[in-house]
């Protein structure tokens, strides 16, 4: 499973999460926001041990998806939610869904916001070739 190289593995960057948010940046970046959420433990054990190793490069999340003790563990977290959702009115479910839109909303244009005011190939630092820094002499 995963990268079995040995060299030391990288974090992957939001991209990596591009094809899974049909391309659309502010949602890769609430994927990842998501595992590092399940990284910090939040969602159990295997959970964890799952996002840390989708977050540093270990393996990939299609493929962390298909190992059954992960999906086991990701059903087992959700039944309580899917129980309370099976007890809701048509009424609270509307209400409650329409709150997760907001919220998702709020977030996308906040990370959009972000992504605007730090465009991603805005060049750091000095550029390669400024012309300044060299001489013939």
């Amino acid at each position: 499973m995963g990268n079995t190289s040995k060299h030391p593995h990288k974090p992957v960057d939001d991209s990596e999460f591009l094809e899974m948010t049909q391309h659309d940046p502010s949602q890769a970046k609430i994927l990842r926001r998501s595992l590092e959420h399940l990284a910090s433990g939040l969602g159990g054990d295997a959970l964890k041990e799952m996002a840390q190793g989708v977050l540093s490069g270990r393996t990939g999340l299609r493929d962390a998806a298909n190992v059954s003790a992960y999906a086991e563990q990701a059903v087992e977290q959700s039944a309580p939610l899917a129980e309370k959702w099976a007890s809701m009115s048509d009424s609270e479910r509307d209400a409650l869904a329409a709150e997760g839109e907001r919220l998702f909303t709020k977030e996308q244009q906040r990370l959009d916001d972000e992504r605007r005011a730090d465009p991603p190939n805005r060049p750091v630092g000095k550029a390669r070739h400024d012309g300044h820094g060299w001489s013939l002499y």
